[in-house]
């Protein structure tokens, strides 16, 4: 019951740093939504992770590894169809530059926010489960 309570406080505190960090990953409903997503993305995380990781072993022994965030990127997706609060939508990154190192600003449609926004749960989720163990 510890374990999971301390993956529901990771997942809420990852969803909720990603939602503020990008634009196309955007909960309604306030505190409520975002605790209801963490339990469902604590569910997903500890029931469809591990099957959908089974499921694409084949392609992920294929391609030595590279489609292992794919499975990341459907449980976000099994998120934002699961609770109608949470909604995936099309961003635009404003571009960044520091001291000549310059990255153009572009547009990101809802897949690529989508792989964005799982890459940052991961992070933020391996960094808090490091902080925490």
């Amino acid at each position: 019951m510890k374990t999971i309570l301390r993956y529901f406080f990771i997942n809420t505190t990852s969803l909720w740093i990603t939602s503020q960090l990008i634009t196309g990953l955007t909960y309604t409903g306030g505190i409520k939504t975002l605790l209801i997503g963490g339990i469902v993305f604590t569910l997903i995380n500890f029931f469809l992770v591990p099957l959908l990781k089974i499921l694409l072993l084949p392609l992920n022994l294929l391609t030595l590894g590279f489609f292992a965030w794919l499975v990341n990127v459907l449980a976000l997706y099994a998120l934002t169809a699961m609770i109608s609060g949470f909604h995936l939508v099309p961003a635009r990154f404003a571009g960044f530059t520091y001291n000549g190192f310059l990255i153009p600003a572009f547009d990101l449609s809802v897949f690529w926010v989508a792989v964005v926004a799982s890459f940052l749960i991961g992070v933020i989720t391996h960094f808090l489960q490091w902080l925490i163990h």
